[in-house]
């Protein structure tokens, strides 16, 4: 028989751009038991990234800009193009316009595919 040691912790690199946002979650995870904050260049068993780097990270549209996620959250509402515009106060068009990079962007067939794509990577809430 083979006596086990204690279990291996959990590596978990923290990779997001808001400096503020990322000091305070590597302060809150720092003195969990059975987890590491990886340290510049040790290999992670997880990263915690912004979900704005995740959706469309390394696709030619990149990321979601803060408009589109507006957008997605009223089409999440179940907003019609013409509510979104008078929402936003912008044109019908530009609604069109960020409908179409959203669905690009996160590989959606439909606007309710695109909600629900978003909603599993966190983007939105439901």
């Amino acid at each position: 028989m083979t006596k086990e040691g204690p279990p291996k912790p959990v590596v978990i690199a923290v990779e997001i751009d808001d400096t503020a946002l990322a000091d305070r979650l590597t302060a809150l995870l720092a003195d969990v038991p059975g987890l590491h904050l990886a340290l510049t260049g040790e290999k992670a068993d997880a990263v915690l990234v912004s979900p704005l780097a995740a959706v469309g990270a390394g696709e030619p549209g990149g990321p979601l800009t803060p408009r589109e996620i507006e957008v997605l959250n009223l089409m999440a509402e179940g907003a019609s193009n013409k509510a979104i515009a008078r929402r936003l106060d912008i044109s019908v068009h530009t609604v069109k316009f960020h409908v179409g990079s959203l669905l690009d962007k996160l590989d959606a067939a439909g606007r309710t595919d695109a909600v629900a794509q978003a909603a599993r990577l966190g983007v939105i809430n439901l």
